[in-house]
């Protein structure tokens, strides 16, 4: 970890993590003596740099704040946050208005309107941070094969995660739609006995539950409050042990016929096939999966189904903060002032993965982009390699040629 003082308790900023202390930290930013804090006010003694500075620092510690500020603002940071206001204008000159009283569009923006009203408008603010949480190593934290970002990203580096069945080491990439990714099991933790106190989930939900009301099988044995326990006499005992040759011959047929009347044995216990999930006491409150991630369990993988949205009163990027608040308000307005130049062409070649771009460019060329094919023996198939390029050269001339049609 790059800094040791991370989850400290004086500076409370609540990071990607499980930690207790980090737990802590949450409740103090949130509901607790810090809280107050973070309600900006216009009459307050902070100035407006100071409020958007400490905003911006706060959602920067939560998300991806071993990214560092220069690289995030050049690379994470959308260009513009999208618009949820509904088109309500249409030109009188065209058949744009008849076409959107046939497609019940009125109707849909009239419901659209009401349901702003109701809740709010979306919160777009959060989508900020949408390419932060497209990155591979935040996928796997949020679908809890992590206990922490930092561990996340080791598992990457370390070669513990693939991505679509092949081992995948560089934590920077940004996953497509339709992208899956498997974790090794050996590497997870809690997968393990912890040397601390543990919930083990499964064997809490296998283990065998009685009705209220209901005795439990050796009860039946033990006496009842408030009643003695039948003795046997000297005499009964003696009688007892004279008569037990001759009984014991005579009670044969009997035993046979209450061994039939017996109930019929219980049912064998469910075999536990589930995944071995054994979690600190302290996980719950980050056991949680987006709605644009589909985890597995029992095969350790996850797809990443679309990218994070927001609509009228709730958004799909997790964050402890509100979504719609002036902290995230206040954090989106300090980037506007501080974006970097408009990045050419040749610089957004130097960016980190995004499987997006890369998905598009094999679809366009015709295959795998940018990977050098093997043949027979190991030897690389020059043709093949020429033709590529080729290919790859002819779809740069027509997106160059667009570009400049398009300025003309």
């Amino acid at each position: 970890m790059r800094n040791r003082g991370i989850l400290s308790i004086r500076r409370a900023l609540p990071r990607m993590s499980w930690a207790p202390k980090n737990l802590y930290n949450l409740w103090r930013r949130t509901v607790g003596p810090d809280a107050d804090a973070l309600r900006f006010r216009a009459t307050g003694s902070t100035t407006l740099f100071q409020q958007r500075w400490k905003s911006k620092a706060l959602m920067r510690a939560y998300h991806g704040d071993y990214i560092p500020e220069k690289i995030f603002k050049r690379w994470y940071l959308p260009e513009t946050l999208p618009d949820v206001r509904p088109q309500r204008s249409t030109s009188a000159s065209d058949d744009k208005a008849d076409l959107a009283e046939y497609a019940k569009r009125k109707e849909r923006a009239k419901s659209f309107e009401e349901n702003i009203e109701r809740k709010g408008m979306a919160p777009v603010g959060s989508l900020m941070m949408s390419e932060v949480e497209r990155r591979i190593d935040s996928v796997v934290y949020r679908s809890c094969f992590a206990h922490s970002i930092y561990e996340a990203r080791r598992l990457v580096v370390h070669g513990d995660v693939y991505l679509n069945g092949k081992k995948h080491t560089n934590a920077n990439t940004r996953l497509a739609p339709g992208d899956m990714i498997t974790v090794n099991p050996d590497a997870i933790r809690y997968f393990k006995d912890l040397p601390t106190e543990q919930d083990d989930v499964i064997a809490r939900y296998f283990e065998p539950k009685t009705k209220e009301g209901e005795k439990p099988a050796t009860a039946a044995a033990t006496p009842v409050e408030g009643e003695a326990a039948p003795t046997a006499t000297e005499g009964e005992a003696a009688a007892t042990t004279e008569s037990s040759p001759s009984s014991s011959t005579e009670s044969t047929p009997s035993s046979e016929s209450s061994s039939e009347a017996a109930p019929a044995a219980a049912p064998p216990a469910p075999v536990n096939k589930l995944t071995p999930f054994k979690l600190p006491y302290y996980a719950s409150p980050h056991l949680f999966i987006p709605a644009y991630i589909e985890p597995s369990f029992s095969t350790c993988s996850a797809i990443y189904v679309r990218h994070p949205t927001a609509r009228p009163g709730y958004s799909e990027i997790p964050t402890p903060y509100d979504a719609d608040g002036a902290l995230v308000r206040y954090a989106w307005e300090w980037y506007v002032q501080r974006r970097p130049r408009v990045r050419g062409t040749r610089r957004l070649t130097q960016g980190p993965e995004d499987r997006v771009k890369t998905v598009k460019v094999q679809e366009e060329v015709g295959g795998p982009a940018f990977n050098v094919r093997v043949g027979k023996g190991g030897k690389r198939n020059l043709k093949e390699d020429i033709e590529r390029f080729k290919r790859a050269m002819k779809v740069a001339r027509g997106a160059k040629g667009k570009v400049a049609a398009a300025k003309a």
